[in-house]
């Protein structure tokens, strides 16, 4: 009998928290929610902890927790701020933490539960853009293990469990194209904020919809490749596949590719990071056994599948050539590139910037500030130093061209 996994979660009411929420509510023979760290619906969190009765929670707001406190009693502990982020992550008695939390705010957290060799299921692009190498670090020093949610990345990990990384040749992302793979490049100056949320294939929080747009999400997982995975930008591509059932390839050195295919359902990669290195039987897998070609990302019932990729246009997605420069310029320039994206991305939603203005802020930024080496004091004031070059820059309405790069 496989012992139940003890899981902590932050950012257990975003969509990747609930997706979470889901698996382990279909699995309780494998799992049990042990702590739990949201912003600020309190009324969600509130209904979760006593849904699965967890006993440690954590808000943003003083305020929020003393209104938990009030209504849950003796029930479950209620920690708030950075000592809340704390205590779900390392405090928790947590066999694995899922980080699904977006930006900077969960690093120390995370960091903490790493060095106490709490297995890390990390759901944060930024986190291990800005951080990845220290993380690795941490997590080798102490034991723990790393296990990327992202289904791109989850499909390389699969990919690789018994292959030697130095037989790795090179490692392909896919990307579906986000909603304006197809949109004529005169356009993109009319780009209105709904626009980008409508991704058409997954369904995502606002940050991850407009990365997906500008395919800075891409950029940022190129990064994070990097990092996981340990290999330098010239072994690291990606193609579109608008599909998004193949997540995934490794082309090795003889020659032979690895390719991971999953439907476009982030249960499936989270399921995976929890209960890694076993698998979960899930209760629908009849209906994919039966027809083959509905396991490949066919309708149920079609009589063919195609499977379609496509090369990025480095006019129409410039983000992928800025994530890739900062990516060979090393140290800090990932962390700035990731703090400056999270700036203006928050001022194109407020109407402040255009969508072009997005790359066009971060291309700013890159060129504007130093790049230093990378450590616990430099990642954060690096951070710092990104978004108010960024803020400087958009307050004062600038706009750059951006050089291909790729």
């Amino acid at each position: 009998m496989v012992r139940r996994r003890r899981v902590a979660i932050l950012g257990a009411t975003g969509s990747i928290g609930s997706a979470a929420i889901r698996v382990i509510a279909a699995h309780p023979d494998r799992f049990e929610l042990v702590a739990l760290g949201a912003g600020r619906r309190v009324a969600e969190l509130l209904e979760l902890v006593r849904r699965f009765a967890v006993p440690l929670c954590a808000v943003a707001d003083e305020a929020d927790a003393v209104t938990l406190r009030e209504t849950l009693g003796s029930d479950a502990r209620v920690v708030a701020g950075a000592a809340g982020l704390h205590a779900v992550a390392a405090e928790s008695g947590a066999d694995v933490l899922l980080a699904a939390t977006d930006g900077m705010v969960a690093c120390d957290a995370v960091f903490a539960a790493l060095a106490s060799g709490i297995d890390l299921a990390i759901a944060n692009k930024e986190l291990v853009v800005a951080a990845g190498e220290l993380l690795m670090a941490t997590a080798t020093r102490s034991g723990a293990r790393i296990v990327p949610v992202d289904s791109e990345h989850s499909a390389i990990f699969q990919s690789l469990v018994g292959e030697s990384t130095e037989r790795i040749a090179r490692v392909i992302l896919t990307a579906s194209g986000g909603p304006f793979r197809t949109l004529p490049l005169a356009e993109f100056a009319h780009v209105r904020y709904e626009d980008a949320l409508r991704h058409p294939t997954w369904s995502m929080g606002v940050k991850n919809s407009i990365d997906s747009a500008t395919m800075m999400n891409k950029g940022l997982e190129l990064i994070e490749a990097s990092r996981l995975f340990a290999l330098p930008a010239e072994r690291l591509d990606v193609v579109i596949h608008p599909t998004s059932v193949v997540h995934g390839f490794v082309l090795f050195t003889d020659g032979n590719i690895k390719a991971q295919l999953a439907a476009p359902d982030m249960a499936l990669p989270i399921g995976y990071a929890l209960a890694y290195p076993d698998r979960l039987v899930e209760s629908d897998l009849d209906a994919r056994l039966a027809d083959p070609l509905m396991a490949l990302g066919g309708a149920r019932g079609a009589d063919r599948v195609a499977h379609v990729y496509e090369r990025v246009d480095p006019q129409r997605f410039p983000a992928v050539g800025l994530a890739l420069r900062a990516l060979r310029m090393g140290g800090t320039a990932p962390t700035m590139l990731s703090a400056a994206n999270e700036v203006a991305i928050t001022a194109f939603q407020q109407g402040e910037l255009s969508f072009l203005g997005i790359s066009q802020a971060v291309a700013a930024v890159l060129d504007m500030l130093p790049v230093e080496h990378l450590d616990r004091d430099t990642l954060f004031s690096a951070d710092r130093a990104a978004r108010a070059a960024a803020h400087a820059w958009i307050a004062r309405g600038f706009t750059c061209s951006i050089p291909s790069l790729s």
